[in-house]
């Protein structure tokens, strides 16, 4: 920056933001990077628009509900389990629910501990608000470190369940066993729940301790809309409140929100054919003899073998590259030992993914 501008606080100077996945502006791209649902979202959703819209769009001029009222009650009948709307905080995706957990719970003093490898954008987020972090490692086993997590003396931890980028799903059993020991507060980020076998809602009512984050950019097919919320005690919804904006979600974003929640026949229906995709490829590409994670998620983490038998972070930067040149985008995470011989791949229609597995072969010949 100029030295005649202001400079920013120390900590922002020294921030390394977060690199989302790659977002083309041309077409002709099949992009298996970013879990996005490959299915448009229910038909309710863009109906709802246009009706909060209007003919005219005057309903644009007015603020929206600044709680998200209905949305709330509508999460909360949803999940049932005895929760009410005072339950419920909704956010401009899940990551601005993150934010405001972090805003009240974390500092320099008060760390947040999450496991590692897990979303990359939990540290960004402590950073900018001049937190600290403590990682808790993961083996290559994907074996949730029960035992370390309930003895954590941080304040606040956020586990991702199932997690990212591996895919892993961790029974509700261990979850509540940290629960039973933990004293801070657990964070349960279950951006893929819908994929899961099992999800800590249900916990709620018994470990006032929980908070459940979910997101409806994953199986609901919203990236676009951004909506995400937290699912907890009241008094921690009221924490949130007090920090979060007063309009952080909007009119058009709260009445899709409401629409794709209500089309639960839909979803299940999406959810299905995503998981049956999943596992097809995940069952071929271990049968190649890659290792793959066993995936409870709308994405498949595996790692690649070229025709000599070879793995590891060369041969998976290799086939990277090879899907880039042939406009096909997936995930590569070389910054971590156990995630660096990897790629994640976002599962796509039936379509993309023969077009992807046609050019992963092509690769098997040429590298």
């Amino acid at each position: 920056m100029s030295s005649a501008l202001p400079q920013p606080l120390p900590h922002i100077t020294r921030l390394h933001a977060y690199t989302p996945g790659l977002q083309p502006a041309e077409t002709g791209w099949t992009k298996l990077n970013t879990n996005e649902c490959p299915y448009p979202p229910s038909p309710r959703v863009a109906e709802a628009v246009m009706r909060e819209l209007g003919a005219d769009g005057a309903s644009l001029r007015l603020y929206p509900n600044p709680a998200g009222a209905a949305l709330r009650e509508t999460i909360a009948a949803h999940h049932g389990c005895g929760l009410a709307a005072a339950n419920v905080c909704v956010g401009n995706g899940s990551d601005d629910i993150l934010n405001l957990l972090i805003r009240a719970y974390c500092s320099a003093a008060s760390p947040l501990a999450h496991t590692v490898p897990s979303y990359s954008l939990y540290p960004v987020l402590v950073a900018i608000e001049n937190g600290r972090c403590e990682g808790i490692p993961f083996e290559r086993d994907m074996r949730l470190p029960v035992e370390k997590l309930a003895a954590c003396d941080a304040p606040i931890i956020f586990l991702t369940s199932p997690n990212a980028p591996t895919g892993v799903g961790f029974a509700n059993a261990d979850i509540e066993r940290i629960l039973a020991a933990y004293r801070g507060l657990l964070v349960v980020d279950e951006a893929y729940a819908l994929f899961a076998r099992e999800n800590a809602v249900p916990l709620l009512a018994r470990h006032p301790n929980l908070v459940v984050v979910r997101t409806l950019s994953k199986a609901y097919a919203l990236a676009g809309i951004r909506i995400g919320y937290a699912l907890a005690h009241p008094e921690i919804i009221g924490v949130l409140d007090r920090v979060r904006d007063s309009y952080n979600t909007s009119r058009l974003s709260q009445a899709a929100a409401i629409a794709a929640i209500n089309d639960r026949a839909y979803y299940d229906a999406v959810v299905e054919k995503i998981n049956r995709t999943r596992d097809h490829w995940q069952a071929a590409w271990s049968a190649r003899g890659w290792f793959t994670y066993p995936s409870q998620t709308n994405f498949i983490f595996t790692e690649p073998k070229n025709a000599r038998g070879e793995s590891g972070p060369a041969v998976a930067k290799s086939v990277y590259d090879w899907l880039v040149a042939h406009k096909i985008l997936v995930r590569y995470f070389p910054s971590h030992p156990l995630t660096a011989g990897f790629l994640r791949i976002s599962v796509g229609t039936e379509a993309e993914m023969a077009l992807l597995d046609n050019t992963l072969q092509a690769w098997l010949k040429n590298a």
